[in-house]
């Protein structure tokens, strides 16, 4: 990354980017995340079936990546996260309505595009612009680590509001009682996704840098046909694929916590934002450590972490009588998938994509990376939906184990491409 191009950035900037970076997420993923067992329930779907949604987002997303790329080096970001934010809120407040399966299918696909074509490469850029030239690994640490604390606080807020709408305990609700108190958490995070907007809409200007302002062709072909001449942009899709099914599986967390842990759904929710607030730490401090280093050599720490993890969990050492085990691991766990997730886009100077490209590399990447939007959403469904649920969350956990490996094997790749050139 050229020094003369990069300004350095206000620290409110990249606040704004890490409000932003996850608010777009809360109504597609995050509640369903925390709240799995409730959301299922009051939309009266099974796993497989909420894994069909993803499907259906992941092959829109796949399309908005590509084009969504180039979009993201020819306009201001601000602008367009902007607009995605308020047409992600608008899909909330209809979300609210308990679509049948067939819309929420639709609904899924609406987000896949607004989520992804206007936002996801701009928001990229912004942050690889934010850290310059000696900070990539800080950057998107606190990116994906501050992501995890807004979260973690959408989380709270939400099991705040629908514990505040359930008058009996959660044990002898009724089911028009969740569904209730899950509309009103749906109603507040879509609005609070639409004041997000707003503040980016407003705020987000100082980003602009002479690198950034350049306009280019809109799909160039000229830029895609250099970055596939390069090992390192195939191998970084091998690794975002691996890494990202392992992010798709902290899905489970919660119906681990339901199914063998036992514990009703107040608690479980409880346990996946308490994974949400250790995320920033995670991020901050891997970030921190790749800066000194290279972040590909700790893309293949985080990957040895997850294989450790996940095959204590394919196995029958964690049960309800062990919550110290369990603990510790699912810890553990969260360590290693949130230590690849903050730094596989922190790689993109080490292996010395132009600034002026990142957009479009972030898009041609994401193509291939986030596949598992597509498949990983049936795949976990199937198996979670075994008739014995111990042994779904063992197959599923048994999946993150063969990707973990697969994507050790891409970083090590990685790390020898990029220390060659």
């Amino acid at each position: 990354m050229q020094k003369d191009n990069i300004k350095k950035q206000p620290l409110y900037v990249i606040i704004l980017l890490i409000l932003a970076a996850e608010a777009v997420f809360i109504l597609p993923f995050v509640l369903q995340r925390i709240f799995r067992p409730t959301f299922l329930e009051v939309l009266a779907i099974n796993n497989e079936d909420i894994g069909y949604c993803f499907s259906i987002y992941g092959i829109v997303a796949l399309v908005s990546y590509l084009f969504g790329g180039p979009l993201a080096d020819k306009f201001h970001p601000n602008k367009l996260m902007a607009l995605a934010l308020l047409l992600t809120a608008v899909g909330g407040l209809y979300l609210a309505t308990f679509p049948n399966y067939f819309e929420l299918k639709i609904l899924y696909g609406y987000w896949g595009f607004t989520t992804i074509f206007l936002f996801w490469a701009a928001m990229i850029k912004a942050t690889r612009i934010w850290g310059g030239d000696k900070k990539q690994g800080l950057a998107f640490g606190f990116l994906d680590g501050g992501r995890g604390l807004v979260a973690a606080a959408f989380g709270s807020i939400g099991v705040f509001v629908f514990t505040l709408f359930i008058a009996t305990d959660i044990s002898n609700s009724t089911l028009i009682e969740r569904k209730e108190a899950f509309k009103q958490v749906i109603l507040v995070c879509s609005i609070l996704v639409a004041l997000i907007a707003l503040l980016v809409y407003f705020f987000l200007k100082p980003l602009q840098t002479k690198s950034a302002q350049k306009q280019s062709e809109l799909f160039d072909r000229s830029s895609f046909k250099v970055l596939l001449k390069m090992p390192s942009i195939w191998l970084l899709m091998l690794i975002i694929i691996c890494a990202y099914t392992g992010y798709k599986a902290t899905d489970i967390f919660t119906l681990y916590a339901t199914s063998v842990m036992k514990y009703d759904p107040i608690d479980s929710a409880a346990i996946g934002t308490f994974l949400l607030y250790i995320r920033p730490v995670i991020g901050v401090v891997i970030g921190l450590l790749a800066d000194k280093t290279k972040p590909s050599l700790w893309l293949m720490i985080g990957f040895i972490v997850s294989i450790i993890s996940s095959l204590l969990f394919t196995s029958d050492l964690i049960n309800a009588n062990t919550t110290l085990l369990f603990t510790i691991n699912i810890l553990l766990l969260a360590i290693g998938v949130y230590s690849c997730r903050v730094l596989y886009f922190a790689t993109l100077d080490e292996a010395k994509i132009p600034v002026a490209l990142t957009g479009t590399a972030v898009g041609l990447i994401s193509v291939i990376g986030y596949t598992p939007e597509i498949f990983s959403g049936p795949l976990f469904g199937i198996l979670l939906d075994n008739p014995d649920k111990i042994t779904g969350l063992q197959n599923t956990f048994m999946v993150l184990v063969l990707f973990s490996c697969i994507g050790l094997l891409a970083s090590y790749g990685f790390y020898r491409t990029t220390k060659k050139r």
